[in-house]
């Protein structure tokens, strides 16, 4: 946790707020400057200058460089409920809720020396591969054998439908 910034009662509904936020978590910090100034949403300017203030705060207070840093977490959570009256019929109001957010933004350094190596999985030899592909499909071919001959045993013989009087019966109306 290099950097943080916080941004308390923004005039915007959190459920708005975190669709800029979203865009921009776990990127580093040009790349989000780049992005919150091309988007076209009302939330993307406030973000924008808490942003920049969180980069001056790391430069400022840690001497961080403005390139080796990412935005490690962006938490908006509600704020408090502005509570307005609006006229309705017969004298009744209803209340209108003016919600706000708080936003707080973490930078922190990317370390290019923590770079995580793959590790490779040990393989077995290509005999052993071939031996137990050859037991999986010896064992496919027995449970087909034994559904063929439990579906022989218990399907029912075809009985032939009787030809006649099978609506009749049913619907007993002198139509027919």
């Amino acid at each position: 946790m290099i950097s943080t910034a916080k941004l308390k009662y923004l005039r915007i509904a959190p459920r708005k707020v975190r669709l800029v936020a979203s865009l921009i978590r776990g990127k580093t910090a040009n790349k989000a400057e780049k992005l919150l100034s091309f988007t076209r949403k009302r939330a993307a300017l406030p973000i924008l200058k808490l942003l920049k203030q969180a980069i001056a705060n790391a430069k400022n207070n840690f001497q961080v460089d403005e390139n080796n840093l990412y935005i490690s977490k962006i938490i908006v959570n509600e704020g408090i409920k502005l509570k307005r009256q609006f006229p309705r019929a017969r004298g009744r109001a209803d209340i209108i809720m003016k919600k706000t957010s708080h936003i707080t933004l973490v930078l922190d350094e990317i370390d290019k020396s923590k770079k995580k190596k793959k590790v490779r999985k040990k393989t077995k030899p290509k005999i052993v591969k071939e031996k137990e592909l050859l037991e999986e499909k010896e064992e496919e071919e027995k449970k087909e054998v034994i559904e063929k001959k439990t579906r022989q045993k218990f399907e029912p013989e075809k009985v032939r439908a009787k030809k006649g009087k099978g609506l009749r019966r049913f619907f007993r109306r002198k139509a027919f």
